[in-house]
């Protein structure tokens, strides 16, 4: 998924020259909108199919079999599966047509099932030596031509027979198959079960956000690519969790808003903490927070984990409700996770000047959160240390 991030940024900086939401830069672009459509069409119009050849792609080298053919392959059964009749005419058969939401938002979870499926059966034969193996004489491309004839052939018929003589719809079956996923992601409850489980994961040493994006980033990706859609066809934007609600409205100079901690010790009177809220600072600004995370820690450490999910959950709420009445933009333009705060907070709704002074007021608001539980761990840090430099006899300070 990560492989496809620069696809998402390119057709987002196309849309927000497109859609900037002033009405003086509406005029001047006007003109030359559908030009401007063009790009935004080849990356999240084709966003399926750049996901089915990655993930096969990356599935086929880290388990030893021709990655380009692998991903070709699968590419080949996923255009194949998005096939459709077209109208009928004058009583014969209409002409087959792609089904171009398919390729888009709507047939994510048929590509990454197409890519898995297909690589795991090219495997499977080639490891039952179920394959035709040429003598090593011949060129090498022929050699690897012939190798993925078999498993080419078992997939074709496979795909074939399900989606066209059982008829079965795959992208609408895997959409309701998720659906409950789909629904409950978008709701205030829905994002917040998310939010806490992923900030808890951290909170114990595990990694949230690599741990639930296997199963949320195609949702996610879906939902912004749902947004583009409707901003391009000056529609409402449906989805508020799109991709970018968490990274960057969320996330605000890492999960948890720490950033907000790092500016409440900068000047602690423990110089540990003092030093690792400036040594962190400048990797917060682009939403790293490795250093003071392990650093404090915040790690398995009550006095920390409790703000460090509050933080998180506060924004989620708020943010939520904001995007809801319509105060801010939602998220509709696809920007690094490094972005820094506020110019993240800008440009994912798409330049909405609300949304940026939003991320601008969020900091403050997490260093009121956190300043209680900061300085209570302060003090006892610092009692600690006064504690171990005081002399002690027979098991009693020494006067």
């Amino acid at each position: 998924m990560v492989a496809i991030v620069p696809l998402t940024i390119i057709g987002g900086l196309f849309l927000v020259i497109s859609e900037m939401p002033w009405s003086a830069w509406q005029s001047l672009v006007s003109p030359y909108k559908g030009l401007l459509e063009v790009p935004v069409a080849a990356t999240f119009g084709l966003l399926a199919v750049f996901v089915c050849f990655a993930i096969a792609h990356d599935l086929a080298r880290k388990l030893k079999l021709e990655a380009h053919l692998s991903a070709s392959m699968a590419t080949l059964i996923f255009l194949m599966v998005q096939l459709q009749r077209g109208e009928a005419i004058d009583g014969e058969l209409g002409a087959l047509v792609l089904n171009m939401d398919g390729l888009a938002s709507g047939g994510l979870f048929t590509a990454i099932l197409v890519a898995l499926v297909s690589v795991r059966v090219q495997k499977a034969l080639n490891d039952y030596n179920l394959v035709i193996k040429l003598p090593k004489s011949v060129p090498e491309v022929v050699y690897e031509s012939f190798l993925s004839l078999v498993p080419m052939l078992c997939l074709m018929v496979g795909f074939f027979v399900l989606r066209f003589v059982m008829d079965v719809d795959i992208n609408q079956t895997l959409q309701t198959v998720f659906s409950p996923l789909l629904v409950a992601l978008n709701t205030l409850p829905g994002i917040l079960v998310f939010t806490f489980l992923l900030t808890m994961l951290w909170s114990i040493g595990i990694n949230g956000d690599n741990t639930l994006d296997a199963v949320v980033a195609p949702i996610f990706l879906m939902f912004l690519a749902a947004n583009v859609e409707a901003a391009q066809a000056d529609e409402p934007l449906p989805y508020i969790t799109a991709l970018g609600f968490i990274t960057s409205f969320v996330n605000v100079g890492g999960t948890g808003a720490t950033i907000a901690l790092a500016l409440v010790m900068v000047n602690s009177k423990d110089a540990g903490y003092r030093q690792i809220s400036r040594v962190s600072l400048p990797t917060q600004i682009f939403q790293i927070n490795e250093p003071i995370f392990f650093g404090f820690p915040i790690v398995l450490n009550p006095v920390f984990m409790i703000p460090y999910v509050f933080c998180a959950m506060s924004l989620t709420t708020v943010t939520y409700l904001l995007m809801d009445f319509g105060i801010i933009g939602k998220p509709v333009i696809h920007v690094p996770w490094t972005t820094p705060p506020v110019i993240g907070h800008f440009l994912v709704s798409g330049g909405d000047w609300r949304a940026a002074l939003w991320g601008a007021v969020s900091i403050p608001i997490c260093m009121a959160i956190y300043y209680p539980f900061a300085k209570t761990a302060e003090r006892q840090r610092l009692k600690t240390l006064e504690h171990q430099k005081t002399p002690v006899d027979n098991g009693n300070p020494m006067k």
